[in-house]
């Protein structure tokens, strides 16, 4: 059982949260020739186990009691102007669940390699 998003409207919806803070940057550094880019984006992919999510109650079907989360988060943003790139956005806090954007969210067991690849590898190529 897996929910999965597609990766370039991820990405885009992601942006589009962060145009405030986008926009802030490029206003901070004078770069206002630059609204409408192009922009270069870094991101950093993970993939976590979130431990047990089984809730014992009720007679539904037999679920796997773990689950997995890939997701990514942007680390920067630039532009590039004539004295190169200049970083418009920076994530101060990376490794925070705050500003992990997911890509799928799976029921399985983070150990369960084959499972991963089967759904995750559409998502990944």
């Amino acid at each position: 059982i897996s929910k999965r998003f597609r990766y370039d409207t991820a990405l885009v919806s992601a942006l589009k949260d962060m145009e405030e803070d986008i926009l802030e940057g490029l206003k901070s550094q004078d770069m206002d020739d630059y609204f409408n880019g192009p922009f270069t984006v870094v991101i950093k992919e993970s993939c976590d186990g979130m431990g047990d999510v089984s809730e014992k109650h009720g007679s539904g079907p037999a679920v796997p009691e773990k689950a997995v989360r890939f997701s990514f988060t942007v680390m920067t943003v630039s532009v590039t102007n004539n004295n190169g790139p200049l970083r418009i956005f920076e994530e101060t806090k990376p490794n925070s669940e705050l500003c992990c954007k997911p890509l799928c969210l799976m029921l399985a067991d983070e150990s369960d390699h084959e499972t991963l690849t089967a759904i995750l590898s559409p998502l990944i190529a």
